[in-house]
């Protein structure tokens, strides 16, 4: 006797086009381009999570280098002070310093300049 597999392509099928909800035109309604979308949107996901922490280190480099040179300083000697001092602050908490509390920021560039 055969098997009949109807229902479970049915059912397989309609999981995929939920998938690709939002997805224009034929994407969204053949069985065939949606999956190739699909696989292409997780591929994208993927690397664009490990991206994600590569974009925001470069973003938080250039707002603590921005800071810096309105002290007078540059990134690089500022963050050479900064292990000369032992101060271990990372690239993010300086860069949040840098652009929401700059009176704190300044305060702790003039204590890593201070340790020459």
């Amino acid at each position: 006797m055969r098997v009949k597999r109807g229902v479970t392509t049915h059912a397989k099928h309609h999981k995929l086009r939920a998938q690709t909800k939002g997805y224009s035109l034929v994407r969204q309604s053949s069985v065939r381009q949606a999956r190739q979308a699909i696989l292409k949107a997780l591929s994208y996901q993927y690397r664009d999570r490990r991206n994600k922490k590569q974009d925001f280190r470069a973003l938080w480099i250039t707002r603590i280098n921005a800071a810096a040179v309105e002290l007078g300083t540059s990134y690089s000697k500022l963050i050479g002070s900064l292990k000369t001092a032992n101060i271990s602050l990372d690239r993010k908490i300086l860069a949040e310093l840098a652009v929401n509390q700059p009176t704190v920021f300044a305060a702790v560039a003039k204590a890593a300049k201070a340790v020459k």
